[in-house]
């Protein structure tokens, strides 16, 4: 998990951060929690059926057996009890997914709040229909951040992509321009970092904690492909952080550059070259690409006119060992299509956030406590129908989910990847 400085209250966060650890989150229902809390018996019996299903959610430990230890006192803000529960050496408390951490809101409110804000939504409208105040939704948002993206997202090794997109999205954090390191896969945000500059090195820092985070769930992990556009930099951070992966560079920004360069005066050759280029991209072997590219050089050279379309054209030909690397790599992605529609959505929550006024470490977490919601959150009901049961970008990828309640799933998600990690280091 990352580790953000908050020098004026460090030591607070570092105790809140002690309690919380302590903590097991079981997905209990408010009708089932009543009888939870008053009958040990019943306690023992749900305890042991969710241990059974899904014995990630408690620590490793817990093989060794368990006991009843007491209950915590009637809490002000909620009106419940905790009970704790002794696992090995260490007593830990157990707190129904639908309540907060610290028991101050129900899941269920807060998950609609958020949900909204996912399309732009602003804190002080949260606030105007769900009641508390815009800064307390603006906490809850930002406190997703801090949560590790793979570990929270990715409940099995086996089920991390191979092959991966990655780009930077530009913003501004007061005033200055900074650009947000992002990697993708299978439709989640699976790393998300603010950088100071474009450079090898700078950007070489953002992909890192990607990196970080994805050998904590398996130290064995490298990547097949990761499809970037032409920045060198992009394509260089990447070789030095997974040697043996293999780039794929994006066919649809070179088609992108030639459209781009397109006057009205060329537009009867630029309708051509677009086909000719897009023949290109659909040819089914190395010889098809070969031979269609050949021909669109020919064409080129005696038909376009110069001018910077021809210059941009001229480059799609002198790229074809890297158009030929899918070939060898039919899983990776060809195209960043997936990766440019996620980041439409970082485009419309920079917008709607009317740019960023903190610093570098705040304005990570505020992106990544936006990718949580986005791989968390419902997607269009167009997009689910097929799968009714797994209705967020994350449920799809796992073909599981932990409770029925988005942001409910999230936080079980989340503590989960504490124990996971937890068993590991021991």
């Amino acid at each position: 998990m990352l580790k953000f400085k908050f020098s004026k209250t460090k030591q607070a966060n570092t105790m809140a951060n002690k309690i919380t650890q302590k903590t097991v989150i079981l997905p209990i229902s408010a009708s089932k929690y009543s009888i939870f809390i008053t009958n040990n018996k019943i306690a023992h019996q749900i305890i042991r059926q969710i241990y059974k299903k899904t014995p990630d959610l408690f620590p490793s430990e817990m093989s060794s057996g368990y006991c009843l230890n007491g209950k915590t006192k009637l809490s002000k803000k909620s009106g419940i009890r905790m009970r704790r529960i002794k696992i090995g050496s260490e007593t830990y408390q157990i707190r129904p997914s639908y309540i907060l951490a610290y028991q101050k809101e129900k899941v269920s409110l807060a998950s609609k709040g958020l949900f909204l804000y996912k399309f732009g939504v602003p804190f002080w409208a949260l606030a105007h229909v769900f009641g508390y105040n815009p800064m307390w939704w603006y906490r809850l948002f930002i406190s997703l951040g801090k949560y590790d993206i793979i570990g929270t997202s990715i409940y099995e090794a086996k089920k991390i992509p191979q092959d991966l997109l990655a780009d930077e999205h530009h913003i501004y954090v007061k005033g200055q321009k900074k650009y947000v390191a992002t990697t993708a896969g299978a439709d989640c945000f699976l790393g998300m970092s603010v950088c100071h500059r474009a450079s090898e090195k700078s950007l070489e820092k953002g992909y890192s904690i990607f990196k970080e985070e994805v050998l904590k769930l398996d130290k064995n992990y490298k990547p097949s492909t990761v499809n970037t556009d032409g920045w060198k930099a992009t394509q260089n951070a990447w070789k030095n952080l997974f040697p043996n992966i293999v780039i794929i560079e994006c066919f649809l920004h070179a088609f992108l550059k030639i459209r781009n360069r397109a006057t009205k005066k060329l537009a009867f050759f630029f309708d051509i070259a677009a086909d000719k280029a897009w023949n290109c991209y659909r040819a089914e072997t190395k010889r098809s690409l070969a031979q269609q590219l050949r021909r669109f050089r020919e064409w080129t050279l005696k038909n376009v006119p110069k001018s910077p379309m021809k210059e941009a054209i001229s480059k799609l030909w002198t790229k074809k060992d890297r158009w030929m690397k899918h070939f060898d790599n039919p899983k990776a992605k060809r195209t960043s299509n997936m990766l440019d529609r996620l980041m439409r959505l970082m485009k419309k929550h920079k917008i709607n956030s009317q740019m960023f006024h903190s610093d570098i470490e705040a304005t990570t977490m505020n992106f990544r406590a936006f990718a949580l919601i986005h791989n968390f959150a419902p997607s269009s009901p167009n997009t689910w129908k097929k799968e009714p049961n797994f209705k967020s970008p994350v449920a799809r990828l796992n073909k599981k989910i932990y409770a029925e309640n988005w942001l409910e799933n999230l936080i079980i998600s989340n503590k989960r990847a504490y124990f996971v990690y937890q068993h590991k280091l021991l």
